[in-house]
């Protein structure tokens, strides 16, 4: 990673994730000095299925953490879909989707990227901050260290939110989060297993369907499966009264789960690694404000169902440091460039992603019908070509597939 001379700007970057290292790792490459605050007391491992593609590909390259990413897609794998008696037949899966993504974890991109950051970068966990104060020139941030209740004040030229889709940042500068977060009134559980399910071999995915819930398995060529359970919920709130385990039992029914479903709800109560969350999309007029942006989630939360969080948290960043490096003297105007070529790619993940949940989580028998009649034509050679020369060719998939710093 080249590293230009230090132009003596300092930057916050608030959140040690996808879009917080990638943003860390640009801003150096441009001369900034940023420094990453991380309310967790360690940095995470591990995580949850992700796709990356072409635009994150694209943005991971010009970062220099491409030798230390791979494609963990089984190279003879198949997608089954299932039901809780044992029946299972050929299946869509992923990779039907439009576009060309790489299998991988959340912590595959995120240890790639640390592992890139320069020795030297401040890196302070178990701190948040609690007061941003911005003039002209710069923004005073009040950090508060959540372990021994300590504070200190320091002066940036920049403010980057990347922490997540309930983020303090924007809370901070924006306003409250009931203002910017919209509800797909989903919830959604992802974590690892210990191995794989019965009756699914190691390198075979795996999909039961039923209305309003789902469950998907997704292998990979050299690790153990992921899983997510997707389902809706009239009261989201109430899904967070009890214990993620308790919530999930009973969205999926007290009737026989069949093999795999029980394995992966037993599997659950032991998780490690667990995403439990509503699923919600962040709509804002703007991601910037005066000296302080969102980036990835915080911004934007394409959702799980797009497939793109990782890939747009990568090229935000990528083309957020290319547009600060082009008008080195004007952040307002850089920022302004940055949301402008930005924008529509984004819009265009979050309508596909609102779009794409009933492919993950069909709504009713009607659906699911559909996509037994899609299947079928994925698996006949000439509806097959046809089908996807269609999908080749579509807005999502060139959009997914775009390099967006250099479009």
């Amino acid at each position: 990673m080249d590293i230009t001379n230090d132009s003596g700007r300092r930057a916050l970057v608030v959140g040690l994730g996808i879009s917080g290292i990638a943003t860390a790792l640009r801003l150096r490459q441009i001369g900034w000095t940023p420094v990453i605050v991380e309310k967790a007391a360690s940095r995470r491992s591990g995580g949850y299925f992700i796709a990356l593609f072409g635009a994150g590909r694209a943005a991971a390259q010009r970062l220099g953490i491409m030798d230390g990413l791979s494609d963990r897609t089984p190279r003879d794998g198949a997608n089954f879909s299932i039901d809780r008696i044992g029946n299972r037949r050929l299946g869509l899966g992923y990779a039907d989707l439009p576009g060309k993504p790489w299998m991988m974890l959340r912590g595959d991109i995120e240890e790639a990227g640390f592992d890139k950051l320069p020795a030297d970068v401040d890196i302070r966990y178990a701190t948040v901050p609690t007061h941003l104060k911005q003039d002209a020139e710069g923004v005073d941030v009040t950090l508060a260290n959540t372990v021994d209740g300590t504070s200190v004040t320091e002066r940036f030229d920049l403010v980057v939110g990347a922490d997540g889709l309930r983020s303090t940042v924007r809370k901070l500068a924006f306003g409250p989060h009931e203002k910017f977060l919209r509800r797909l009134n989903y919830i959604v559980a992802a974590y690892q297993l210990r191995g794989p399910v019965s009756d699914v071999a190691s390198d075979d995915g795996a999909i039961l369907l039923e209305p309003d819930r789902s469950m998907w398995i997704f292998p990979f060529a050299d690790h153990p499966p992921t899983v997510l359970l997707s389902y809706r919920a009239d009261d989201v709130d109430a899904e967070f009264s009890g214990s993620p385990v308790e919530r999930v039992r009973a969205a999926f029914g007290r009737g026989p789960t069949g093999r795999a479903l029980g394995e992966a709800l037993d599997a659950l109560e032991s998780a490690d690694d667990l995403l439990f969350d509503s699923v919600e999309q962040v709509h804002m007029d703007r991601w910037h404000r005066g000296r302080v942006v969102l980036v990835g989630d915080s911004a934007w939360c394409v959702t799980l169902y797009a497939g793109m969080g990782a890939s747009a948290g990568l090229a935000g960043a990528d083309l957020l440091g290319t547009m600060l490096d082009g008008h080195p003297d004007n952040v307002g105007r850089a920022l302004a460039e940055w949301e402008k070529a930005l924008r529509p790619y984004v819009e265009h993940y979050q309508q596909n992603g609102s779009q794409q949940r009933k492919f993950f989580v069909p709504t009713n028998r009607l659906q699911l019908t559909v996509r037994r009649l899609m299947t079928k034509g994925m698996r006949s050679p000439v509806t097959s070509r046809v089908i996807r020369g269609l999908q080749a060719k579509s807005k999502t998939a060139r959009f997914k597939e775009m390099d967006i710093a250099r479009a």
